[in-house]
């Protein structure tokens, strides 16, 4: 049985498992929030909820997933990522994923456990390494949580992030080896 086949436990308060189209209202609710704000991810401010729900939605051997609530937060997803390939051809057996977590549930390691997940789905999908490709290098939590995680900052492309408060930032590509 694949990573994608079964629900993997996180926490004792969630549960990570892949996402059904059901979950989508909840997902675009932790979505539409991270992208209008424009201070983490490089979507445009604008992006419609279809877009979005196109964007986020993976095929196989990609896969979208959520954290899910359990007990008193049972029917809650706290949180979801994505995982793909990061680029295609010659560069399907690198992983890309992304992953947001709604703001009432931050900080309490529900975007580590998701990192967590999609790192044995990559190895289980057979994918070799793992890179983000922009890590917003002012999301300094962010950055820590993935270097804790075993990435490493590759390279800094200077000023290359819009930035609505700090203005022109740089992004972190990270990877790591699976």
């Amino acid at each position: 049985m694949s990573t994608s086949d079964k629900t993997a436990s996180a926490a004792p308060g969630w549960v990570i498992r892949p996402a059904t189209g059901t979950d989508w209202p909840a997902i675009w609710e932790i979505l539409e929030p991270v992208v209008r704000a424009g201070e983490t991810f490089t979507w445009d401010r604008d992006t419609t909820e279809q877009q979005a729900r196109e964007r986020w939605f993976k095929q196989p051997p990609g896969q979208t997933f959520v954290a899910a609530g359990r007990g008193e937060l049972e029917g809650v997803i706290l949180g979801t990522g994505e995982l793909h390939a990061n680029q295609g051809g010659g560069g399907s057996h690198v992983a890309n994923a992304g992953y947001m977590v709604h703001p009432a549930h931050g900080g309490k390691g529900v975007a580590r456990a998701l990192c967590a997940y999609s790192l044995d789905a990559a190895r289980a999908a057979g994918f070799r390494a793992m890179q983000f490709n922009a890590v917003v290098e002012s999301n300094v939590r962010a950055v820590a949580a993935w270097q804790s995680m075993g990435f490493e900052v590759l390279a800094t492309i200077p000023e290359a992030f819009l930035h609505p408060r700090l203005g022109y930032v740089g992004l972190h590509v990270m990877h790591r080896e699976l």
